[in-house]
């Protein structure tokens, strides 16, 4: 049961740091809405975040590790607890995880060369200046890993293939989402239009919550529960409390090396490394508590410098 309750905790908190980004881009288009147009995104969208993307996209993910099973044996016999679905999700575990962990790491390195962000560390900073080498480092890591993959298994090469063009697709979604970002701020576009289009990029954005849950563990309802639990403090978050969280400048720096630390941990583990259950949870409470840390004392020297003299 101990168990149990670090994973649940430990998903719920990856699915909230990964989904900051959403949320705040959720609750700045919330804003331009009308009220009855905001209570049905955050209903309807919650019904659709929790119980259809992140409910329907794990089967899919264990269904297609797994194409000797159809997709409803795969949900009888994980909520049946068949001895049969645990050996074909054990078999494919290693395909799980390396196409999982390929996806983490090429998110993580992402951010680091691409984005805009706040540093926390000055190697940030050179990191990113460097932006213009993220595809050729990028190409080289994925060359390398199917490398690896092929002396142990071809199919495993090919999971780490489609691990890397899983990030490619959803990461046009999010980078869309950025340019777009200002014409749903704009206001000429019409209410329903920003729902629709606000569900298509929470879809996006959940797919990273959802191949991380599975360095945590690879039981389906653990999954459902921790991911549906964060979820659900996302969506309270838009509505109450993004204020208060876009106040931790680092907040993100924190979410993006979790990610990559779990890519990382599920690359390792997919070539036959064994860690505790434990390793992946501990991993996101200490990032996020350090990323915390940072925040808060960036926002305590900001209250303590003198404001700027009016002439």
């Amino acid at each position: 049961m101990i168990q149990f309750l670090i994973v649940i905790l430990g998903l719920c908190l990856f699915e909230v740091i990964s989904s900051v980004d959403n949320a705040i881009i959720n609750a700045h288009v919330l804003k331009t809405m009308p009220e009855r147009f905001r209570k049905i995104f955050l209903v309807w969208g919650l019904l659709i975040a929790v119980f259809i993307v992140r409910g329907v996209l794990p089967f899919i993910i264990v269904w297609i590790a797994n194409p000797a099973l159809s997709l409803w044996q795969v949900i009888t016999f994980t909520f049946s607890q068949n001895s049969e679905i645990e050996k074909y999700v054990e078999h494919s575990k290693p395909l799980l995880l390396l196409g999982g962990g390929v996806y983490l790491v090429f998110v993580c390195l992402s951010w680091l060369f691409l984005e805009e962000k706040k540093y926390a560390f000055l190697v940030e900073g050179f990191i990113h200046r460097q932006s213009m080498w993220f595809y050729a480092f990028s190409s080289l890591l994925i060359t390398g890993v199917i490398a690896i993959a092929l002396k142990i298994n071809p199919m495993l090469a090919l999971s780490a293939s489609i691990g890397s063009t899983a990030f490619f697709i959803s990461d046009g979604f999010k980078k869309n989402a950025e340019t777009q970002e200002k014409r749903l701020l704009s206001g000429n576009m019409s209410a329903w239009s920003k729902i629709l289009y606000l569900e298509v990029l929470d879809a996006s954005f959940s797919i990273d919550g959802v191949i991380g849950a599975f360095a945590f563990t690879i039981s389906v309802p653990l999954i459902l529960l921790g991911n549906g639990l964060g979820a659900l403090v996302v969506r309270e978050v838009t509505i109450r409390g993004i204020d208060v969280i876009s106040k931790f400048a680092y907040l993100k720096n924190g979410a993006m090396y979790s990610i990559g630390m779990l890519g990382g941990l599920m690359i390792f583990e997919s070539f036959g490394h064994e860690f505790p259950f434990w390793i992946a949870p501990l991993n996101t409470f200490l990032l996020l508590g350090v990323f915390l840390y940072l925040s808060y004392r960036e926002i305590r020297a900001a209250e303590k410098r003198p404001a700027p003299r009016r002439a």
